[in-house]
């Protein structure tokens, strides 16, 4: 026997926990695990963070950029790691496969050293998943270290000569069917596709609507951070990371978050022509109630009364408390719109923006490209085109009806009219895009398509439809 004294025993180290990265693996679990958006989960689990003292500013901002970015980059960052493991994707647990899209968001799209990167994910690993696949994060990050982004790509995506689609989806982080579907609705240009398939991967900016009469765009201009819109008269950006629950405006209802295409659609089919009295507008799918509010306003200074429709009666209370303070009359109510409990005819004015996909907006649910799938599209067909169809019946001869999507797709926007409208043949549709006379590259008309790429909004589609008989 050896009279070698033994070594001690190396003590075990606990694996230290790090309050960003837990946090941002937390969000990706309940994207994952229970369906939700992004944009719902987090900011209540960054006021918590906040709460507790784990949190400044510049975390927050780490945590937000985590979460999107490895959400917007999933498809991309996927087909590396498929590339550095030996078995399929599929294989592999979902929380494993949110902890390497972390640490491959970290190497391959941010400034966060390789090393600091590698050694931060294998830590969270040893914390949520245990130390023997923290093993396995380290062994697959060191891989992926081995090349930047464009390295990986030359590697993984095929050349587009080969496979166009199939490049695209790869090196743009969507899957091959969206690809396909947006390049349709754009007519087919390689530099379009790319273009708005990059704009869809860009953080968008937050824009504020200064509701009329309950605020204007100087209040809102006051705030740090803040420059106007791009296109419509009630539009505020917040820059740099302006965060709108600090504006007491938005905070006390006379401003809201709304988009900027959003905001237009709302204009446009307030400023559409009318034959006849103009007195009575109808928001026809309201919730959340952003549409609405900005309808709402738009109808008071006219002296007319909006009345605002919504199926889900938790959506209808949204749509309640955004109206909430509107300088005229209006009224909300819970009601199925193909089974309305209005009259025939009986409003001036019509909005149906109607459920759809959501490819218009990926840029700010970017886990809903992946959620969706084709066959979607069967589902919320019937849907929409009987949403038109009350839409059309709800309004008098000579009064205006505007049909509106968050998306593109052509399945849900010129498909749909074209359908509906052979079975009204009295309606003509209107040339929307001189209702926008600011607004550039509107389409071939007479609808109007908004592209993130070219006016920095939601992919919003519009026809203005008018009764003639």
């Amino acid at each position: 026997m050896s009279d070698q004294p033994r070594r001690p025993h190396k003590p075990h180290r606990r694996p230290q926990k790090d309050p960003v990265r837990i946090l941002a693996f937390e969000a990706l679990r309940a994207v994952d695990e229970r369906d939700a958006y992004a944009n719902l989960v987090l900011p209540p689990l960054l006021r918590k963070a906040r709460e507790k003292g784990d949190f400044d500013g510049r975390d927050a901002a780490l945590a937000t950029e985590l979460v999107y970015g490895t959400l917007r980059r999933q498809g991309t960052y996927d087909a590396i790691v498929a590339a550095c493991v030996d078995r399929p994707l599929r294989e592999v647990d979902p929380p494993v496969l949110d902890v390497l899209g972390l640490g491959a968001h970290q190497l391959l799209g941010t400034r966060i050293p390789p090393h600091a990167a590698v050694s931060a994910t294998v830590e969270l690993a040893r914390v949520v998943l245990g130390d023997g696949r923290a093993k396995f994060v380290n062994a697959v990050l060191r891989k992926v270290a081995q090349h930047d982004l464009d390295g990986w790509l030359e590697k993984v995506a095929p050349p587009y000569d080969d496979d166009p689609e199939d490049h695209l989806a790869v090196v743009h982080s969507h899957p091959r069917w969206v690809v396909s579907a947006l390049w349709d609705s754009l007519g087919g240009s390689r530099a379009g596709i790319e273009d708005l398939l990059e704009a869809d991967n860009e953080r968008p900016e937050v824009t504020l609507v200064a509701r009329p009469g309950r605020s204007t765009i100087e209040e809102l201009l006051r705030e740090e951070a803040a420059v106007e819109g791009r296109w419509s008269p009630y539009a505020v950006r917040l820059t740099e990371g302006g965060e709108p629950g600090a504006v007491e405006a938005v905070r006390e209802g006379r401003a809201g978050v709304q988009d900027e295409g959003s905001q237009l659609v709302a204009l446009a089919l307030a400023h559409a022509p009318v034959e006849g009295r103009d007195a009575l507008w109808l928001d026809g799918c309201a919730g959340p109630g952003g549409k609405a509010a900005l309808l709402g306003a738009l109808a008071a200074e006219r002296g007319a009364v909006l009345l605002a429709s919504e199926k889900q009666p938790h959506r209808a209370g949204l749509v309640a408390r955004a109206l909430d303070g509107n300088p005229g009359p209006y009224q909300v109510i819970t009601a199925d719109g193909t089974r309305p409990p209005w009259r025939p005819g009986s409003f001036d004015r019509v909005l149906m923006d109607v459920p759809c996909t959501g490819l218009g907006a990926l840029r700010r649910r970017p886990e809903a490209r992946w959620r969706r799938r084709p066959e979607d599209l069967d589902g919320f067909a019937p849907l929409q085109r009987e949403l038109l169809r009350t839409a059309l019946e709800s309004v008098r001869v000579g009064g205006v009806v505007g049909y509106a999507t968050c998306s593109p797709h052509l399945a849900e926007t010129r498909a749909v009219v074209a359908d509906v409208l052979k079975q009204f043949p009295d309606t003509e549709l209107l040339d929307a895009r001189p209702l926008l006379p600011d607004v550039p590259a509107l389409g071939e008309g007479p609808d109007i398509q908004l592209w993130p790429h070219l006016h920095g909004t939601d992919a919003m589609y519009l026809a203005l439809i008018r009764r003639t008989a």
